[in-house]
């Protein structure tokens, strides 16, 4: 049997994708699995071994490019490469025009997908999993939601399972030449600001603030993308921190989640770096969530805990405040209350 998982973007949401190839993983375990994916996500599927084959849409070439022939003939490529597998089954987990339009195109007979989808995306499915709750509920995870068609294929759907690729050698070295400042006897608290969306971004003098606190006591590390530099350095500007270490922009993915299995904490808003912790199982997990639903995306277990506002605007979902305070619902999350959790974890 061969089955082609369709889920192209964000890293969070691919991260949310991967119990479904677990459980399919275990249902069968001699079946091909492969995985469509978009370049951003592309390192959390290549060389998992959960999947057999990586197909990849380089979004960010054809974006850079615009109206290119060799877009045209590279997605023309990625389609012949698609039927080339004949597919059994093909299953999109995104529910969008973009990422269902693959369902028909990759000519597998069973098109699967869940009710509910946006931007006519059912129409390219052949079979409808009746889901047990709205897309948007925002009590109802999507991990939950994704495990669904799990089920719908009778899988085992207990238990939630994550599995990352594992770091090659060189670049396990290179992790470890990255974290040689830290003090073994010290617990490793890593801070990962950066999100997408304004909404989602807590206040900067709050994750100060919490630098303030265990700069003594803990080893701080701060991880983002180049992008983000601006962001970190406006953090860093609330005090003149001495005992951190900075890894913005040297990190790859695969490098990121080895610096965050071998943290005891990691703090992050609603975000990818936040999912990718979660995924390592080793640390504990602090989520801040201040427009979105903890309840739909946030990392959950043991090991996880979320801090939200309690304000009647939330979850609102939107990537700009129309709010009178549009920092009311950053402002609602007490740095204090993380820092008492953080020094109950330090004891």
């Amino acid at each position: 049997m061969k089955i082609l998982i369709i889920r192209l973007s964000a890293i969070g949401d691919t991260i949310h994708t991967l119990p479904l190839a677990c459980a399919l993983r275990e249902k069968y375990p001699d079946a091909q699995i492969d995985w469509l994916v978009e370049d951003k996500a592309a390192e959390f599927v290549q060389n998992n071994p959960l999947i057999d084959n990586v197909h990849i849409l380089p979004r960010r070439d054809w974006k850079r490019r615009g109206f290119s022939f060799k877009n045209f003939d590279e997605f023309n490529k990625l389609v012949a490469d698609l039927r080339k597998q004949k597919y059994d089954i093909a299953i999109d987990t995104q529910q969008l025009f973009k990422s269902a339009v693959f369902l028909s195109l990759s000519q597998a007979p069973r098109r699967i997908a869940l009710s509910g989808g946006r931007e006519f995306s059912r129409i390219f499915a052949n079979e409808i999993v009746t889901s047990t709750h709205k897309l948007f509920d925002s009590n109802y995870h999507v991990v939950n939601r994704t495990l669904e068609l799990a089920k719908y294929l009778g899988c085992e759907t207990d238990e939630i399972k994550f599995v990352l690729p594992q770091l090659d050698k060189i670049s396990k070295k290179r992790v470890d030449g990255l974290l040689l400042p830290l003090k073994k006897d010290r617990p490793t608290l890593v801070i990962a600001p950066a999100t997408t969306w304004d909404t989602k971004h807590w206040q900067n003098k709050s994750w100060a603030e919490i630098i303030r606190a265990f700069e003594d006591k803990a080893n701080i590390v701060i991880t983002a993308t180049k992008a983000d530099k601006d962001l970190v350095d406006d953090i860093l500007l609330f005090g003149k921190f001495k005992n951190i270490l900075n890894l913005t922009g040297k990190t790859s993915l695969g490098e990121l989640a080895e610096v965050f299995r071998r943290a005891d904490v990691v703090i992050a808003p609603d975000s990818g770096s936040a999912q990718i912790a979660w995924a390592c199982s080793k640390p504990y997990v602090i989520s801040i969530f201040t427009s979105t639903a903890k309840n739909r995306t946030a990392p959950f277990g043991e090991k996880a805990i979320c801090f939200s506002p309690e304000i009647p605007c939330y979850p609102c979902h939107r990537k700009k405040c129309f709010s009178k305070d549009f920092e009311l619902c950053k402002k609602s999350i007490n740095y204090y209350d993380i820092i008492k959790f953080l020094e109950s974890l330090f004891k």
